[in-house]
């Protein structure tokens, strides 16, 4: 047990950290089965709790890939649209689509950041905003903004962990990964409160029934 432990710190407290967490947040911007939160927030864990690795150069390169991937989804969008592939073209995608470019319209910007920490919502957003031409340096400038306190607040909540179990940085590691996914499950449930209130407000006058089902 003992080896595995060790093994696995020295995983983590090697330069290879750095390029893991780049890599996997980039590829969690289109692919959102990709555990780069996890990856973060269990290094930012053990980093508090051992000294390595870094955590400032941890959040500056989870915060490039975050933003490097969101971008390549929103150059996706451009090049393709959102209705090239037949996936693209069923009903959950179409309705994830039509929120997401009903968000872009409405309120653009707070829709951008919000996504970043919403999986799917993040690829459909950026991929929408990308397929309808939303300002390219308003994007851009958007998307550092979300990438940066994305990565921010995965090193923060492991550093937290860390620090409270510093004699055992697994521990700590997932403890902190635990609470990561669960604050983004309030989240996610706060704003789908709030979408449906918005949609039943909103139908009140037109006398149709409002679309419950999740983007």
């Amino acid at each position: 047990m003992d080896l595995i432990l060790n093994a696995l710190l020295d995983t983590i407290a090697s330069p290879w950290i750095f390029v893991v967490a780049f890599a996997m947040a980039a590829v969690d911007g289109f692919f959102p089965p990709m555990p780069s939160e996890t990856i973060v927030v269990g290094a930012a864990a053990v980093g508090a709790a051992t000294g390595a690795p870094n955590l400032l150069l941890l959040a500056l390169c989870a915060a490039l890939g975050a933003f490097a991937g969101d971008n390549a989804t929103y150059w996706l969008g451009r090049a393709i649209g959102t209705e090239r592939f037949r996936w693209m073209r069923g009903a959950r995608a179409r309705r994830t689509v039509d929120w997401a470019r009903g968000g872009l319209r409405r309120r653009g910007a707070a829709l951008i950041l919000v996504a970043r920490y919403i999986p799917v919502g993040r690829v459909a957003v950026n991929l929408t905003a990308g397929a309808t031409r939303y300002p390219v340096a308003r994007f851009v400038g958007l998307s550092a903004l979300a990438a940066a306190s994305w990565a921010g607040y995965s090193v923060a909540i492991g550093a937290l962990s860390g620090r409270w179990f510093a004699d055992d940085p697994l521990l700590g590691a997932l403890i902190g990964i635990v609470f990561a996914m669960l604050l983004g499950i309030v989240v996610d449930r706060v704003l789908e409160w709030r979408r449906v209130r918005r949609e039943r407000r909103e139908t009140v006058g037109t006398g149709h029934a409002p679309e419950l089902a999740r983007p």
